[in-house]
């Protein structure tokens, strides 16, 4: 039996099969040397996974059995590999194979032709079956009335209708799902904000004990996509979008297909939760974020101020290049990194560019483009659309005279009968009012189409439109316009930009429609170079050091506002640092170039001790320069005027009246 619904209710040919013992025993078999396999009952004969025929095989390969008995032995297996490698062993093994029909020897040319006639009958009975069932389910498909699994959100009526879920809670949710999406252009982003503010989403059961209920959960990003990619919420009917391969191990393969391979598709066909149009919008930004296409990928637009992120192709090796930020002071410095080979490979990156400069650049570049001469040319190509636009009407006009017709074939049927036949006069008018109805909606859908597609660009359009070229700088610098917005913008013209360090730094921009431009750049600081400290603040300090301490210097520089390379405000120790680094000299060296003593030298000189030198010091008879930040000092050289010592003091006693 193929099924397991089969063994439960074809129970009369299960329990022929199991007779087969007697006939065995009745051809002279012992009843200790039947084996009876039927652990393969519910599996089809095409399966290859199938572990009673593989011990089938596996006894009369080892010379195990005498005759194999079934029904009909060709449903054994229903592929020509595993029935003809059956064959080929009892060959070998000079094991019958009897069937209702007769009793074959495979050793035999004869039977062995037959058996194998038999098998292939089998397997293209199999085929026939398969193609008939799949023949009716591809013709309701053409009509649109096949009824297929609908996702959440969706349910059928009384009728077998698609309809919206009368959940009013299931309909906000998956409503709020295309709402972000249309906000964020990211599916990570809709995951994010769902689980940012706590909410849940639901799902449908679709096996056990509670299937068919819905359950709330939280989003995740592959149900996020899912929900994206999945066409019925646009309204139309798909059939075909996959295909099944086997694969040697016995699995399935599904293999997505591509629209243009889809078997059937219906747009408009029920109520969705967006429009067609929408939906193509979607799966063109979902294209664009992909993860999985090599150098063609487009990453999302982030919150981060990396102007080009997703856009940057290598100018080396091809690769799109991704983004890495750095913290410069308060602000995120963007960095152009390709590393994908060398992530791969164990290598060094490919390249590593500093990016607040190219976007500056790129920037100026896009405002620059948009100027009247471009959006004129942008009025050309819009009445070069609404001529496209003309021919999409006219196919839309079709419909409505399709719906016209079949509106007056129902009038005609209920002209027709009998008004006294209430039941089928009844059942004619009801199909009538519906036929009118749908010739309602076509006549309302083709208005609202075109006034949407086909309408001609005003005058006043045209200046509104042209007012951008002056707008647009405005909404660019505006402080209030996030990072988002600026990238989404960029990519509504930009295609992308391919980045080549050398001297100077290359820039090839890819407009929309196929222009370029170069840009040469002068190339970019390290990272290590944009902290440095600036030529012109160390020539302060330099000059700063003629008269002040580390410390006082650090105090100046930041009464004045001066900021250090990182950003940071000075210390002493920065300043310490600086002078070591460029090799400034401190104030002690400076001070002694200039002929400045010790305490010790001025000390011996005077012929008094430290202790007497600095109270001389602080009584001002001595002129002392202050060289570090602990107020140790260097003096100036004695000259005519200097201290006679022990004088002060004897001019203290003798006012006194003391003597010496």
């Amino acid at each position: 039996q193929s099924t397991l619904r089969q063994v439960l209710e074809n129970t009369e040919n299960t329990q022929r099969q199991y007779n087969l013992r007697n006939q065995a025993v009745a051809l002279g078999w012992s009843t200790e040397q039947l084996r009876v396999i039927d652990s393969d009952l519910g599996k089809s004969g095409a399966e290859r996974d199938r572990d009673g025929f593989q011990q089938l095989i596996t006894d009369v390969s080892l010379g195990r059995a005498g005759i194999v008995m079934g029904l009909e032995v060709s449903r054994l297996a229903r592929n020509s590999m595993d029935w003809h490698r059956l064959l080929e062993l009892c060959a070998l093994s000079e094991t019958l194979i009897l069937d209702e029909e007769g009793l074959y020897d495979p050793a035999h040319f004869n039977d062995r032709l037959l058996l194998g006639m038999k098998g292939t009958l089998s397997e293209a009975e199999l085929h026939i079956l398969r193609a008939r069932l799949q023949g009716g389910a591809r013709h309701k498909a053409r009509r649109g009335e096949l009824k297929l699994p609908l996702p959440v959100g969706l349910v059928y009526d009384a009728h077998d209708r698609p309809i919206l879920d009368p959940d009013q809670q299931v309909q906000k949710a998956i409503r709020l799902v295309f709402e972000t999406f249309a906000r964020t252009g990211s599916a990570g982003a809709i995951v994010r904000w769902f689980r940012r503010h706590g909410l849940h989403f639901p799902r449908r059961l679709r096996h056990g004990v509670r299937k068919g209920e819905v359950v709330w959960g939280v989003l995740g990003h592959g149900r996020v996509l899912q929900v994206l990619h999945n066409p019925r919420y646009a309204g139309a009917f798909v059939f075909g979008r996959t295909r099944t391969r086997p694969t040697l191990d016995g699995r399935v393969r599904i293999q997505h297909l591509p629209r243009d391979q889809w078997q059937v598709l219906l747009t408009e066909n029920h109520p969705g939760y967006i429009s067609w149009e929408t939906f193509e919008t979607n799966q063109r930004i979902l294209l664009d974020n992909a993860q999985a296409r090599g150098a063609d990928r487009q990453s999302a637009p982030g919150e981060g101020p990396a102007l080009l992120q997703g856009l940057v192709l290598c100018g080396r090796c091809g690769d799109r290049m991704t983004v890495r930020y750095t913290q410069v002071g308060r602000q995120l410095t963007p960095q152009y990194v390709c590393q994908r080979r060398g992530i791969e490979t164990a290598q060094a990156i490919c390249q590593f560019i500093p990016g607040a400069a190219i976007d500056q650049a790129v920037g100026r570049l896009l405002l620059e483009t948009l100027s009247p001469v471009q959006i004129e040319v942008t009025l050309a190509v819009q009445r070069e659309v609404q001529n496209r636009l003309a021919e999409a009407d006219a196919l839309r006009w079709q419909q409505v005279e399709r719906a016209r017709y079949e509106a007056d074939l129902a009038q005609r049927y209920f002209l027709r009968v009998d008004p006294d036949n209430r039941f089928v006069a009844a059942t004619l008018e009801a199909t009538w009012n519906e036929k009118l109805r749908m010739l309602q909606e076509a006549q309302r859908d083709y208005e609202r189409h075109r006034q949407q597609d086909s309408q001609v660009l005003g005058e006043s359009t045209e200046q509104a439109i042209r007012a951008l070229a002056s707008d647009v700088p405005k909404l660019w610098q505006d402080p209030r316009t996030s990072h988002r917005d600026r990238k989404r913008l960029v990519r509504l013209l930009l295609e992308d930009v391919t980045l080549l360090k050398e001297t100077p730094l290359t820039v090839h921009i890819r407009f929309k429609g196929g222009a370029t431009h170069t840009l040469k750049l002068p190339r970019p600081l390290s990272a290590w170079q944009l902290r440095q400290t600036p030529q012109s603040v160390i020539d302060m300090i330099d000059s700063l050091l003629n008269e002040l301490t580390d410390r006082q210097v650090a105090h100046q520089l930041n009464t004045q506002g001066v900021k250090s390379g990182s950003g940071q405000a000075f210390t002493a120790r920065i300043v310490a640092k600086i002078r070591r680094r460029y090799g400034l000299k401190n104030r002690y060296d400076r001070l002694r170039q200039a002929g400045k003593l010790t305490p010790q030298e001025i000390a011996k000189e005077l012929d008094i001790d430290i202790t007497t030198l600095k109270l001389w010091r602080q009584a001002g008879r001595l002129q002392a320069h202050v060289y570090n930040d602990k107020g140790e000092c260097l003096y100036e050289p004695l000259g005519a005027d200097r201290p006679v010592k022990y004088a002060w003091q004897r001019a203290q006693r003798q006012r006194a009246g003391t003597h010496l």
